[in-house]
This record gives structure tokens, C-alpha cells and sequence, in this order.
């Protein structure tokens, strides 16, 4: 992975965190419950484990970290020139990553 992604991702997040509409249903929904507190734990001392740079939204990524509990959350991801935007959060399913959650089967 480049790991200059990850350094935008943390350098746009240092001056703002965006949760877009889409981040906040998600985050919210009952089987979720995931906080911006883990949002930003994920951001802070996760992992970015794919990169997507033809997203429509411009550059953007996936990241893979712990949450409150030792969770384990995925966090998609763009950083933008004022503000790092939340695409989605969520808990990834056991049935479509391997046991570390960082590949997908």
C-alpha cells in the first residue's frame, strides 16, 4: 500500500472529520453502533489495507482497525484538501474477509 495515503488520511483528519449521511446511517444502524471516537481510533492507529483512486469522489480508501472493545471496524475514507470525509463505517463480515479482516476471500 502507499503509504502516503495514509498520511493524507491522518493530516486531513488532524483539521476536520466530515461524516458524510451515508457514515452516519450506517454507523447508527442498531447491529453497528459505531462512534466517531472509533472512527477515529481507526484513522489514528489503524491500517489502510485497499486504496481507490479512480473513486468518484475522488481519492479514497479503506482502513482496518480496532474500535471501542477491540472491535474490529472498517472505515472508508477521503481526504480532501480541509477535511477528511467518512464515506462508511462499518463491522466487516466474517463471511467475506479472512480472519484478520484485512483480505477479502
Amino acid at each position: 500500500m502507499n503509504g502516503n495515503i495514509l498520511k493524507s488520511v491522518q493530516e486531513a483528519a488532524r483539521k476536520k472529520i466530515l461524516f458524510l449521511p451515508h457514515a452516519v446511517d450506517q454507523m447508527n444502524r442498531p447491529d453497528r453502533l459505531i462512534t466517531p471516537s472509533d472512527v477515529r481510533a481507526v484513522i489514528f492507529r489503524g491500517e489502510v489495507i485497499e486504496e481507490y483512486p479512480e473513486d468518484f469522489r475522488g481519492y479514497s480508501c479503506l482502513m482496518f482497525g480496532l474500535g471501542d472493545g477491540d472491535r474490529p471496524i472498517h472505515v472508508v475514507c477521503s481526504p480532501k484538501i480541509d477535511f477528511l470525509a467518512i464515506i462508511t463505517a462499518y463491522l466487516p463480515d466474517e463471511d467475506k474477509w479472512r480472519k484478520d479482516f484485512r483480505r477479502r476471500l
